[in-house]
């Protein structure tokens, strides 16, 4: 876990940067994957930070509560280290004192049997789980974003797509992320049958299964935050086609505006939601089933019903109108000085160390 949370800090920082870099670029927001209200691509990138921010906590969190077993005895009783003071309990205590200071914990647990309860493991392999299935999550995003051609990310010269294919650009490190994640994410099931096999005070039904989960967890954890950092770190994004994109959906996004500004002047808000819902299914035949684009707006400004507002519809078309407070709530937990900072504070000089080492190689 020492390794781990520097290197899971980096990644977080690299993704800081970017949400920060994108907070106020407009994009479309989804919801079931089907358009939706937009937001700023520096948001979305905040709201996978926040998911990478809660595992950096869980993980400090089973890190900092770590204890030693120490010495106890075959079943934990302690009765063999009695005999070895004849009986002076202080000693015993001063001895798992010396044996904690040693090796660097802050103390043994309450409560320990031949073994450390192996929940323990448990704990550390939920936190780690965690952060495998957010690895996956924020790495499946990159992937949909990839094939939308809204960004892409880094690739190394002479990186080939496709051995058949030569005009692909394939996101091979967001996949990797995503099948690493995915052993990752379901590897704590292991470490809870684990601890409820257990008998009694302990059973050797445990040894083997650690052996190979335990190193497998963290090379899994590590492998994922390093891939992450650099995916994080070097994302290409393609604004033309983010605007394009979004420019497509506005009008359907501007109808509620348009529908408010027609009621205040004084139509009847029924009929004017019939009017655009009939022009908007126009709009849409046209995108869909001609291939043209979406011209909602064009058909609200020949429509006399609208004439009202013909002159207004225009100004509605700034998708900075609809993004409400994103680049505000991005600066406010990735900015200088936010929530973020905060956690990253204690890896500061890791993170800009291995950065300067990552430039020169």
């Amino acid at each position: 876990m020492d390794l781990l949370l520097p290197k899971l800090a980096r990644a977080i920082s690299s993704l800081s940067k970017f949400a920060v870099q994108y907070k106020d670029l407009p994009t479309l927001g989804f919801t079931h994957y089907q358009a939706a209200q937009p937001i700023t691509l520096g948001r979305r990138a905040a709201q996978w930070l926040q998911d990478l921010v809660f595992d950096l906590e869980d993980i400090e969190y089973v890190r900092s509560g770590l204890k030693f077993r120490g010495a106890q005895g075959t079943t934990g009783t302690q009765a063999s280290f009695l005999a070895l003071f004849q009986n002076d309990a202080s000693k015993v205590d001063q001895l798992n004192e010396k044996l904690c200071a040693k090796s660097g914990f802050q103390g043994c647990y309450d409560i320990s049997t031949q073994t450390y309860t192996r929940k323990v493991d448990l704990r550390v392999a939920n936190a780690l789980a965690a952060l495998g299935a957010t690895a996956t999550r924020v790495a499946t995003d990159i992937r949909h974003l990839c094939h939308d051609k809204v960004l892409d990310e880094p690739h190394v010269a002479g990186q080939i797509g496709s051995s058949a294919m030569p005009f692909k650009s394939n996101p091979m490190t967001a996949e990797r992320i995503c099948s690493l994640g995915r052993k990752l994410s379901n590897i704590s099931s292991n470490f809870s049958e684990t601890f409820s096999s257990q008998w009694l005070e302990r059973s050797l039904d445990d040894s083997a299964i650690r052996r190979m989960d335990i190193p497998e967890m963290f090379f899994l954890a590590d492998a994922i935050v390093t891939s992450l950092d650099h995916v994080c770190d070097g994302l290409v994004v393609f604004p033309a086609v983010i605007n394009s994109q979004l420019m497509q959906e506005l009008p359907y996004m501007a109808s509620e505006e348009i529908l408010i500004r027609m009621v205040n002047h004084g139509a009847s808000r029924q009929v004017a939601h019939e009017e655009i819902r009939l022009l908007s299914r126009e709009a849409a035949y046209h995108v869909k089933m001609e291939g043209g684009s979406n011209d909602l707006i064009e058909r609200i400004k020949r429509t006399d019903f609208f004439k009202p507002i013909w002159g207004e519809v225009d100004g509605l078309m700034d998708p900075r109108l609809f993004i409400g407070r994103c680049a505000e709530q991005v600066e406010r937990y990735a900015g200088a000085g936010g929530v973020v900072d905060k956690h990253l504070e204690r890896y500061r000089q890791y993170i800009q160390s291995s950065k300067t080492t990552q430039l020169a190689v």
